[in-house]
This record gives C-alpha cells, sequence and structure tokens, in this order.
C-alpha cells in the first residue's frame, strides 16, 4: 500500500485524450478527495487502451494510497476499462452473478438486459460499488476505485462511499497581490523551507491594469496553516498592495 492519506487520479477516454470533452471529473474529484483530507499527487488521462491503462495502475497503484478510476465502463467496443484494471492485477474477469441478475430485471423490460448484463463481468476479486443514478456498476480492485465516467454518475458513486475516506479536509489560504512571481519568489522559497507542512503555490495572471499573483497555501494542519499565512502576509503585504 502506498503512502497514507493520499491519491491518484485517472481519467480514461479517447474522447478526453483529443479534448472533445472537458475533463471535469478529475478536477471534481481533486477538489471533493482535498475536502475528505486525502492529497492528490497525480491527476492523469489516458485513451482506451488496455495496456495504457494496465500499465498506469501497476506503476502507481503501489505508490498511493488510493487510485480513483473514471470511464470506460459502458457496452461499447471502447469501453475497455474493466478489462484494463484485470490485466493491471493479473487476474480474468467473470460474472458477478447477483450483480447480472439484479442488471438483468433493472434493464430486460426494456429489451436490454443481456446488453446490461456484460456490465457484471468484472476483475476476479471485485467489489461491485453501487450506481445510484445510471446502469453501469463501479468497482474496487484492492486499492483501485472504479466509476463510470458520466459526471452525474461518477459523483453520485463517489458521494455514496465518501465517508470511508474521511479525515481532516485540506484547508486553503489564499491572498491576490498586485505584483508578478519574479519579486516573490525569495518569499515563496523561504515560505516553503520554513513551513513543511503547508504546499505553498503561486498563481500568475497578467491584466490590463499590470501583473497579479495568487498565493495560495493548503495543509490539512491548520495550526500550521494559520502561521504559514501569518508569515507570507508579514513579508508581502508592508511592500505589496493586496487586491484581496
Amino acid at each position: 500500500m502506498g503512502e497514507p492519506g493520499t491519491a491518484a487520479i485517472l481519467t480514461v477516454g479517447n474522447e478526453i485524450i483529443c479534448g472533445d470533452v472537458e475533463n471535469t471529473n478529475g478536477s471534481w474529484l481533486a477538489r471533493r478527495l482535498a475536502q475528505a483530507g486525502i492529497e492528490v499527487r497525480l491527476l492523469a488521462a489516458l485513451r482506451d487502451d488496455v495496456d495504457e491503462i494496465a500499465s498506469f495502475l501497476g506503476q502507481h497503484s503501489p505508490r498511493v494510497e488510493h487510485v480513483f478510476v473514471t470511464g470506460g465502463l459502458g457496452g461499447t467496443p471502447d469501453d475497455l476499462t474493466r478489462e484494463a484494471v484485470a490485466a493491471a492485477f493479473g487476474v480474468g474477469q467473470s460474472v458477478v452473478e447477483d450483480l447480472a441478475e439484479s442488471l438483468r430485471r433493472r434493464f430486460g423490460q426494456r429489451g436490454l438486459g443481456d446488453y446490461a448484463v456484460r456490465w457484471a463481468n468484472l476483475p476476479a476479486g471485485a467489489v461491485p460499488l453501487d450506481n445510484p443514478l445510471g446502469g453501469a456498476p463501479g468497482f474496487r480492485v484492492e486499492n483501485v476505485y472504479v466509476f463510470p465516467g458520466l459526471p452525474a454518475e461518477m459523483e453520485a458513486m463517489f458521494i455514496s462511499i465518501e465517508q470511508r475516506f474521511k479525515s481532516d479536509p485540506i484547508e486553503t489560504w489564499r491572498r491576490s497581490y498586485r505584483t508578478s512571481e519574479a519579486q516573490i519568489v525569495a518569499v515563496l522559497e523561504e515560505a516553503t523551507a520554513c513551513h513543511p507542512a503547508v504546499t505553498v503555490g503561486s498563481y500568475p495572471r497578467f491584466k490590463a491594469d499590470g501583473p497579479q499573483v495568487d498565493v495560495v497555501l493548503k495543509s490539512s494542519d491548520l495550526v500550521a496553516l494559520s502561521a504559514a499565512g501569518a508569515w507570507v502576509e508579514t513579508r508581502l503585504e508592508p511592500a505589496l498592495e493586496r487586491i484581496r
């Protein structure tokens, strides 16, 4: 198992890679995991390719406590995530009979029973995850959680199991200054060194009235975050115009 309190997020889909669809799932999950106290170490997207997905999971699942995968659970030829997860863990796939029967009952009256049953063909040892809003169930294999790609279904599924990940949330301190990163880089470097429990970030913007930098601090340790924020303010505000 990887480092406690950490995660990687993988969004699967050719439509993501080619830019036809925005990767809103990855951004939503990253924000929600921060609220649960989980630090996202990697956010990635891959095309629908068994070998590439399996390689990613083999490389990164040992490094973090949780891996969250979205997409590729439908029944079309490019929905390959179940196969890829099975390959990553070196197992086969088998039909989860209770799940298959449930899907057959739900979708049979619409003439889609045989189509829906393929969603029950999961990697060996997988634990199914209910889909509160849709058809294709998610599943978990070891520390890998797999959700559908449709945002509403993914969000509902994550919320249904969110409590198992809850810890102290990662809080944010943010201030905006009328300056450039080059002018404050020494302060940011010193803040990083002096406050190791806090992540220090800076996000520049170039506006009509001049450059602006958002200084963003993050930590699940509220005492450390408050101390770091006060430290940054004492270094920057006497010399710079604070926007907000």
